[in-house]
């Protein structure tokens, strides 16, 4: 079987729902998933996570020739506002930060490899949630889920504006996933209320049926 090496924080392990073997029963989704993982940390060498050594070593080791990546949402979701406000400074600049640190990731992946980047998921904990060990970890940050949400929207943007700009494909679902009230979809909420992931059935497919266009 061909392997694809897929990249990312705990959004990941959606590639190993059962639709993806059906859909795409001569590939092998070889998933290396980074909990709590960020593109602000990729170039952080003290980071918690050591994500970028895991991936660095899960990409020389790998037969694969194509790559998915997905990354993102612990950025837009926490680690930008908190940063910000630890710091004293913009969001803006916090997230220009990411940005950077995620496209010389995409780049320097991209000099050995075809990549596939997937857009970041648009944020799920809602406005006063106190449940659940990530919304318990991301209390500190004040900011509501609409301006999450338009921070996730932008994020993808320009994350998909430069993916365009260096012929790296990339997988834009926002359009997709954002429901009323300028949030989430509900269709995409988990139904486990305690699990910030995409529900898995709803998400996988609208991965697979923008992949077979691409894999």
């Amino acid at each position: 079987m061909k392997e694809i090496l897929v990249l990312g924080d705990s959004h990941t392990p959606i590639f190993h729902h059962p639709p993806f073997k059906k859909a795409f029963p001569e590939l092998c989704f070889n998933v290396v998933s980074v909990i709590g993982a960020t593109a602000s940390g990729l170039e952080n060498p003290n980071t918690k996570t050591q994500a970028y050594p895991i991936f660095k070593q899960a990409l020389q080791q790998s037969p694969a020739e194509k790559v998915i990546i997905m990354l993102g949402e612990v950025d837009t979701g926490f680690v930008i506002w908190y940063r910000a406000k630890k710091y004293q400074e913009s969001v803006s600049a916090m997230m220009d930060k990411a940005i950077r640190s995620y496209t010389n990731f995409l780049s320097e992946v991209a000099s050995h490899f075809e990549v596939i980047c997937i857009s970041t998921p648009l944020p799920t904990i809602q406005d006063g949630n106190d449940w659940g060990d990530v919304a318990n970890l991301r209390r500190e940050v004040t900011a509501t889920q609409k301006e999450r949400t338009s921070l996730t929207l932008q994020f993808n943007q320009q994350i998909q504006s430069f993916c365009t700009q260096k012929k790296i494909a990339f997988v834009m679902l926002d359009g997709l996933s954002l429901g009323e009230n300028d949030v989430v979809a509900e269709n995409l909420l988990n139904s486990n209320p305690n699990d910030h992931h995409y529900n898995p059935d709803v998400y996988s497919q609208l991965l697979i049926d923008h992949l077979t266009k691409i894999i």
